[in-house]
């Protein structure tokens, strides 16, 4: 079965004004929306996963996105929690700074519809006019309608 975008959305695991400085700050303050909303049950185990994930291959994208993700037992179905930083959070080595950071944990079986989900949202945030939408959107409302009237969403 293929999952949507849209069913992933939810304003609760969206942070908006992120207070992080740091990659792991802004990873820790990602994952507690998940476990405020009884999304994950291990906030510490699934933050090393995506702190191993980070030490073995960045996952910054481009032009300020990052997809911090893990696969990983401690989830039943791929769950999805948004962060943006105005200010950015320093993500690589090289000093690329993200300002919209996707958090995904998958569940090891379902790989491919963690393939649709990230193709959603690379092509959302690959289009310039709904990147900044998403980066300027001043109220939640306006950052889901952003998300949710994307093509193919």
């Amino acid at each position: 079965m293929s999952i949507a975008l849209a069913e992933l959305i939810d304003p609760k695991q969206i942070a908006l004004n992120l207070r992080a400085r740091t990659q792991a700050e802004a990873l820790h303050e990602i994952v507690d929306l998940l476990v405020a909303n009884e999304r994950i049950d291990n906030a510490e185990r699934f933050l090393n996963k995506l702190e191993q994930r980070e030490k073995t291959n960045s996952t910054y994208a481009s032009d300020g996105i990052a997809f911090p993700h893990a696969r990983t037992k401690l989830v039943e179905e791929i769950v999805l929690a948004v962060g943006r930083s105005a200010a950015g959070i320093p993500w690589t080595e090289k000093g690329e700074i993200a300002h919209l950071i996707f958090l995904i944990a998958v569940p090891e079986r379902l790989i491919s519809d963690y393939l649709v989900v990230v193709g959603a949202i690379a092509r959302i945030t690959k289009d310039p006019p709904l990147r900044t939408l998403l980066l300027h959107a001043e109220t939640m409302n306006d950052f889901v309608a952003t998300i949710l009237s994307a093509p193919s969403i």
